[in-house]
This record gives C-alpha cells, structure tokens and sequence, in this order.
C-alpha cells in the first residue's frame, strides 16, 4: 500500500488538481473495483484534516483499504483518470501483487 499523487504546494482541493489539470473525472464510491475501467485509475482523495492524500487505488486491495469504514469516516472524494497518467504520477510501476 502506499502509492500517491503529489499536487506540488496544493494541500487542500486536491480532486480539483486533478480533475483541471489531468482530466480525472469525480464519480461515486464504486459498489466494488470491478467496476473501474481497464484503462482507467481508481483515485481516493482523503481528508487528513490539515492535508489530503491522493491515493492510486491500483487493484482489489486498495481499494478495500481506502473505502470508509465505520471507524474511518473521514471524508472521501473518488476520481477516475487515464490509468497510465496515475501510474506515472503515483510511481506505480505495477510490480506489487494483490493482498489476498
């Protein structure tokens, strides 16, 4: 776990980053990632509270790890993008295997 979009000094509205300057689109939680196009990236943006992290959501497991949870309510926006952008921005090279 732990590959994530940097949007240079921008702490805060990082889904807008994303959506104005990489063309990421805003969608709802998906019922499940199967739902996720091949050729498109899954992107959780979480607020932190005095910062949000975009998180690349790269298969099953992520994206079960960034879902809210009823101990985990902070808010959530979700975003989808052309997958190789989010490899590229997020490092994701995918070498990292799923979590079963």
């Amino acid at each position: 776990m732990g590959y994530y979009i940097e949007t240079g000094d921008v702490v805060k509205g990082k889904e807008i980053v994303l959506v104005s300057k990489y063309g990421a689109e805003i969608i709802d939680l998906p019922e499940s990632f199967d739902e996720v196009p091949e050729d498109k990236a899954l992107i959780c943006v979480v607020d932190n509270g005095l910062f949000e992290a975009a998180a690349h959501c790269y298969n099953e497991s992520e994206f079960e790890a960034f879902k809210p949870t009823p101990t985990d309510q902070r808010p959530r926006q979700w975003l989808i993008m052309d997958k190789g952008l989010a490899c590229q921005l997020s490092g994701y090279k995918g070498q990292d295997k799923e979590v079963v």
